[in-house]
């Protein structure tokens, strides 16, 4: 069986052009050579030589057809009308057919922090909050108010899970019952450098990366976190990130909203601060509700606004997503396009000597959660506010930073 696997690998490393790989092999111990074999015939192979040739296409958007999109200003629904979207959104969440799910695949690298994102500690208060405990916070006081426990289920990556699980665990989850946390792992794409290779990693194996948070459907599929929702009888669920610090997972009115207009998916909003802001904003392309990155929307486009003076194309993506268990599944079977970003990757040579290049060598392969979002002809969006719904901890210093973070948190809790 040994010699039958090695030569399934030489030929397909040999079909698609990866024979440094195999003179790699030969440095390799029994065991060694075993562990990357077994790895290279879970590699798609052709899904990665797809992958690299789109690299080489630019981004065409002319033939496409832009129209604005339709939402909800929260601020603007009268008290009557909110608290008829509320009852609606309530009665789902008490009777336990919600569920939330937060993607914390993300190590703290670009705030310096060494773990999870979700296991930094941001100073507030003077002792100070890890970012899981401020959403435990959240899911408890939704908890407390419904008269249930909301399953809640967290994404983590290869690299990350282990820290995540202990980490959750010495916290005894921070109080919340434990039954009802599910942990699950993302799935992962290889990197490639310019010329399409694959590049090996210190482990003495292919360099992977997480497939972007657009995988998290076909990992609650996989990892049968989709199944065990359908066991609990769910019906709606809320993906967010693990790094909004006023993330609101269980936002009746959004989810009323969802029920009131007859729809699978929706997703909260704030205004873009002004026409430059690098956020993907929605709009309906060809027909179906669609998120731009601010790389893809022409400039002209970003300051064109509507008879009532605001944006067009101001609704800014904020991470804040709700999907029909039937939406999870359906996503969860279809391929969604990936989009490619150049990194600065070490690697192993065939000699076995780390490289550490001096520029971006690699391609790393995402898929983004609102692709998904064409599969469906309609989304329900509520528009909120900067200051209740979005303080983002991506960056050291500067905008969305533990700095900014901390004072609109403070500020919305005081």
């Amino acid at each position: 069986m040994g010699m039958e696997k090695t030569q399934e690998v030489i030929d397909l490393l040999q079909q698609y052009k990866q024979e440094h790989i195999i003179n790699y092999m030969q440095t390799l111990n029994e065991q060694e050579k075993e562990a990357l074999e077994n790895q290279i015939l879970t590699i798609d192979f052709h899904q990665l030589a797809e992958l690299y040739d789109n690299t080489k296409k630019a981004v065409q958007i002319k033939e496409n057809k832009i129209e604005e999109i339709q939402y909800f200003d929260k601020a603007k629904i009268s008290s009557s009308k909110k608290s008829q979207l509320d009852n609606l959104g309530e009665k789902v969440i008490s009777s336990g057919k919600y569920a939330v799910v937060t993607m914390a695949g993300g190590q703290g690298t670009r705030l310096e922090h060494t773990g999870p994102k979700g296991t930094f500690k941001l100073d507030v208060y003077g002792k100070g909050k890890y970012l899981f405990e401020i959403l435990i916070d959240n899911l408890k006081e939704a908890n407390k108010k419904y008269g249930v426990t909301i399953p809640w289920y967290i994404m983590t990556s290869k690299e990350n899970h282990n820290e995540t699980k202990s980490f959750l665990e010495e916290h005894s989850f921070f109080g919340y019952d434990k039954n009802n946390v599910i942990l699950f792992q993302q799935g992962e794409l290889p990197l490639i450098d310019t010329k399409g290779k694959l590049l090996i990693g210190k482990n003495k194996l292919i360099k992977l990366a997480s497939d972007g948070n657009g995988g998290t459907f076909t990992s609650l599929r996989t990892s049968g976190a989709l199944a065990d929702m359908k066991e609990r009888g769910i019906e709606w669920v809320f993906i967010g990130g693990v790094d909004n610090v006023l993330l609101k997972m269980a936002d009746t009115t959004l989810l009323g909203l969802a029920i009131e207009q007859n729809v699978q998916i929706a997703s909260k909003s704030i205004v873009k601060a002004n026409p430059q802001e690098r956020v993907g904003v929605f709009c309906k392309m060809n027909g179906h509700p669609k998120v731009i990155e601010y790389t893809e929307l022409p400039e002209k486009m970003a300051e064109e606004v509507n008879l009532d003076g605001e944006l067009k194309y101001g609704e800014s993506h904020i991470m804040c997503n709700l999907f029909t268990i039937d939406a999870v599944e359906k996503i969860s079977k279809e391929p969604l396009m990936y989009h490619w970003a150049l990194k600065k990757n070490t690697y192993i040579d065939s000699t076995g000597k780390e490289i550490i290049p001096e520029k971006e060598n690699t391609f790393k392969f995402e898929a983004f959660i609102f692709d998904a979002f064409t599969f469906f002809d309609d989304i329900a969006i509520l528009r909120g506010k900067r200051e209740e719904d979005f303080a983002p901890v991506k960056n050291k210093e500067g905008v969305d930073s533990p700095k900014t973070a901390k004072e609109l948190y403070e500020k919305f809790w005081n």
